[in-house]
C-alpha cells in the first residue's frame, strides 16, 4: 500500500480519448512504466490475498445484506419521474435542433457538448456513482409509452444478443466516424438510433424492448447495480454499499448477458486503446503493407472482443476445476460476470472525468447562449498535478471492488473455504492483467487515431 501511495503521488495524468473532441495535453510518468504497472497489478493481487484470509462468511454477509429502504412517497416519485421525462425530451430536442441547425464548430455546438460532455462523460458516470435514472429520463421510452404497441412476442432464443450487437455497433460508429466533429452527422446518428429504438418498442412493447434489446438501457441498468442507490427485488428504492448487490443471482441470467458484460468492459478499453501511441504505430505499420485502415480497426475490434470473452470463459473453467464443483462453467460465468462491472465503471470514470472537467466551462458558456455562442468558449486550461493520482485511484478502486465481489460470490458458491479461494486464482489473474492494461492506457499520452 505504501508503494501504491508513492506511485499515485508521483504519477501525472493523461486525458483519454472521448470521441474526437479533445482538450488534453500529454504528460509523462515520473517513474518507470514497468514499476507503475507492476505496483498496480500487485495491489490487486494483494487485495485478493487479504480478502481470502482475513474475512469469513458472516462478515461478508453482513456487508452485502446491509440496506435502507428510502422509497419516496408516491406523489414525490411521480413528480420526479415527470421532471425526468420533461428533461429528457428537452435534451433530445436540443440535440436534434442544434445538431442540424447550430454552429458547425464542435466546441460552439450545443448538440456536440450535450452528447459527449454532459451525457457520455457526465451522466453515464452518475449511473454508477449515484443510481440509474435512465428509465425515467429516456426520451424515446417516454414517447413509446404514449403510443399503442403491437406487443408481438419477443423470440426467447435471441436473448440479449441483439443488445450485444447493438453495443458493438454503437462503439464502432463512435470510434471510426467524426461524430464529435460534425454536428449534422451526430444529429443524424441520434435520430436514426431513436427511430430504430421507437420501432422496436412499438413492435414488442416498451417494457420488453428496453429490458432485453436496447443496448443503452442495458448499459445503464448494469452500471446502476454498482451504485449505492437501486431497487431491491420488490422494486423499492434502497440505499446500499456500492457494488454490494452484484452477487445477486438474478443480475445475469444467461451466456448472452455474460457476453454483454464482457462487451461493456471491452469497448471501454478499445475506445481508450485506439487513442494511444503504440496503437497508432501498429496501425500505420499494418496499413503500410497494404491492409485497408478500416479492416485493421475492425479486425482488432472483433478479435479483441473475442479474446476478452475467451479469457473470461477460461478463467471460469479454471474456477470450476480448482473449486471441485459440479456447477457448470456457464453457471459460474453468469455468477462472476457482475464482478467485472466495477472495473468498467472505474475505468470509465478515469477515462472521462478529466475530459469532462476540462470542457465543463465550455459547456456552461454555450448553454448560456446556444444560438450565438462565443467564438472561443473557455476551457479549463490545466488540471492540478494531483489529478493524475485521482484517475489512477479510480482504476484501482474499480478493480479492488471487483476482487471483493468475486470473493463474496465464491463464498456463496463453494461450501469449503479453500475451494472458494482456489476457485479465484484464474479470475484474479485476469483482473491483475486487466489492471495493468487499464493503467497503461490511462498513463499513455493521448494521440489522434490515424486514418480516421
Amino acid at each position: 500500500m505504501l508503494a501504491l501511495l508513492g506511485v499515485t503521488l508521483l504519477a501525472t495524468p493523461a486525458i483519454a480519448h472521448s470521441g474526437a473532441l479533445r482538450a488534453a495535453t500529454a504528460r509523462d510518468l515520473a517513474i518507470p512504466t514497468w514499476l507503475f504497472l507492476a505496483t498496480g497489478g500487485g495491489t490487486v493481487g494483494a487485495s485478493f490475498l487479504l480478502a481470502s484470509f482475513v474475512t469469513d462468511r458472516a462478515f461478508i454477509r453482513s456487508i452485502h445484506d446491509w440496506g435502507e429502504d428510502i422509497t419516496p412517497p408516491d406523489i414525490l416519485g411521480r413528480a420526479l419521474r415527470l421532471a425526468g421525462q420533461l428533461f429528457g425530451l428537452s435534451a433530445l430536442t436540443a440535440i436534434l435542433y442544434f445538431g442540424f441547425l447550430g454552429p458547425d464548430t464542435p466546441r460552439r455546438n450545443l448538440a456536440i457538448l450535450l452528447v459527449w460532455v454532459a451525457w457520455w462523460g457526465g451522466y453515464v458516470g452518475s449511473t454508477y456513482l449515484l443510481g440509474n435514472s435512465w428509465p425515467a429520463i429516456n426520451p424515446v421510452r417516454t414517447v413509446a409509452e404514449l403510443l399503442p404497441s403491437l406487443d408481438y412476442d419477443y423470440p426467447d432464443r435471441l436473448g440479449a444478443w441483439p443488445s450485444v450487437a447493438g453495443l458493438l455497433a454503437l462503439i464502432w460508429i463512435e470510434v471510426i466516424s467524426p461524430l464529435a466533429d460534425e454536428p449534422t452527422l451526430l444529429a443524424t446518428t441520434v435520430a436514426g438510433y431513436c427511430a430504430v429504438t421507437l420501432v422496436g418498442a412499438l413492435v414488442v412493447g416498451p417494457d420488453t424492448y428496453f429490458a432485453r434489446v436496447d443496448p443503452v438501457s442495458r448499459v445503464f441498468r448494469y452500471y446502476g447495480r454498482v451504485a449505492p442507490l437501486g431497487r431491491d427485488e420488490s422494486g423499492n428504492l434502497e440505499l446500499r454499499l456500492p457494488a454490494m448487490s452484484l452477487t445477486e443471482e438474478r443480475l445475469v441470467t444467461g451466456v448472452d448477458e455474460v457476453a454483454f458484460v464482457v462487451c461493456l468492459l471491452f469497448v471501454t478499453t478499445y475506445d481508450g486503446f485506439v487513442g494511444t501511441g503504440p496503437w497508432a504505430d501498429f496501425a500505420r505499420a499494418v496499413v503500410g503493407v497494404g491492409v485497408p485502415p478500416l479492416a485493421v480497426y475492425l479486425g482488432v475490434f472483433l478479435l479483441g472482443f473475442a479474446a476478452f470473452l475467451g479469457v473470461f470463459w477460461l478463467a471460469n473453467r479454471s474456477a470450476r476445476e480448482r473449486g471441485g464443483t459440479y456447477l457448470t462453467t456457464a453457471y459460474l460465468a453468469r455468477r462472476f460476470a457482475p464482478s467485472l462491472l466495477p472495473i468498467a465503471a472505474g475505468y470509465h470514470l478515469a477515462h472521462n472525468l478529466g475530459y469532462v472537467l476540462t470542457l465543463l466551462p465550455n459547456l456552461l458558456s454555450v448553454l448560456a447562449s446556444p444560438v450565438d455562442p462565443l467564438q472561443n468558449p473557455p476551457i479549463l486550461a490545466a488540471l492540478p498535478g494531483w489529478f493524475g493520482g485521482l484517475e489512477l485511484a479510480f482504476v484501482l478502486l474499480g478493480h479492488l471492488l471487483a476482487i471483493w465481489v468475486a470473493h463474496a460470490t465464491a463464498y456463496e458458491l463453494f461450501p469449503r473455504r479453500m475451494d472458494a479461494v482456489r476457485s479465484q486464482y484464474g479470475i484474479t489473474l485476469v483482473m491483475v492483467l486487466y489492471t495493468m492494461i487499464s493503467l497503461w492506457i490511462v498513463s499513455e499520452p493521448p494521440v489522434e487515431p490515424p486514418f480516421l
